[in-house]
């Protein structure tokens, strides 16, 4: 074999290397550095060791309260979403215009997400908005959607779940494909109603699936910020300042970058110990025991 030969399979992977070092591994190498000193962007990095992350996580109450706000924030958008986008792909699944149905629930996620926040930011405005005014027109006195500390965060997981259901609806949609009918119709002969074959058929043979959503929308839940950036800026009195926009706010609003970097890293480790239980939790009879 001649060298040129041997060498053109490195050769076509440098490209993809040179930019997985330059734009991934070399920005995680740096960020971490600068967790471990006091940096402003006016004065050169000066080196504190683990201080940040001690302040962090024994002197910063708004961090904490950004973390409860966050595993709220998660938790909610699951517990709403993931039924919901099952029930959609259940609803369309043997649909004669089942393809129309994917594309419409598709097209918010091709949808800029500044631009959504601010159609969502007109329908929930206080008091005209588009939704108050129906609400008064039925007689209902609407609430102040984004400024009740009661509601902002209940409406910020509404926008967030029709922002990304139509995704969930795609992944379960797929799912539900790949499952053989011929269990189900075999469960039917059996004399199994037709819920009896969805919870103890269909849903077992959906939980990978179902698994791969939950992990998914979870990691992305930890470190989602843009709609609350652009509809609250994390108020009401910090109702909806979840993790991630902390970290943001104190790396660029307040120029604590070496304190945002440890924050992220703070994050980092939950999302990957998590991550870790659910892989974990797939590989030990979670796909097997319902």
């Amino acid at each position: 074999m001649t060298l040129g030969r041997r060498l053109a399979p490195y050769l076509f992977l440098a490209p993809t290397l040179v930019a997985g070092l330059v734009f991934f591994v070399l920005p995680l190498a740096l960020s971490l550095g600068l967790s471990f000193t006091t940096w402003n962007s006016l004065a050169p990095p000066r080196f504190v060791g683990l201080a940040n992350y001690r302040y962090l996580l024994s002197r910063d109450p708004l961090f904490f309260l950004s973390l409860r706000n966050t595993a709220a924030f998660v938790g909610a958008t699951i517990a709403v979403g993931v039924p919901l986008a099952l029930a959609f792909a259940l609803a369309f699944r043997r649909s004669r215009f089942q393809r129309v149905w994917r594309s419409a629930f598709w097209l918010p996620m091709v949808t800029n997400v500044v631009a959504v926040a601010y159609i969502w930011q007109f329908l929930l405005a206080d008091p005209y908005g588009l939704v108050n005014r129906l609400l008064g027109a039925l007689g209902l006195a609407g609430p102040a959607w984004l400024a009740d500390p009661g509601y902002a965060m209940a409406a910020l997981v509404v926008v967030f779940v029709w922002f990304h259901v139509g995704q969930d609806m795609m992944l379960l949609a797929s799912g539900l494909d790949a499952v053989d009918e011929r269990c189900e119709e075999a469960a039917e002969m059996d004399g199994a109603g037709r819920w009896r074959v969805l919870w103890y058929v269909t849903l077992p043979l959906l939980k990978p699936t179902i698994l791969l959503i939950v992990m998914s929308n979870m990691i992305k839940g930890i470190g989602y910020f843009a709609l609350m950036l652009v509809l609250t800026d994390g108020g009401p009195v910090n109702s909806t300042n979840v993790a991630a926009l902390h970290l943001y706010n104190m790396a660029f609003a307040d120029l604590r970058l070496g304190m945002a970097s440890a924050g992220a890293y703070v994050l980092l480790a939950l999302v990957f110990a998590i991550a870790l239980v659910l892989l974990r939790a797939m590989r030990r009879g979670g796909l097997e025991a319902w």
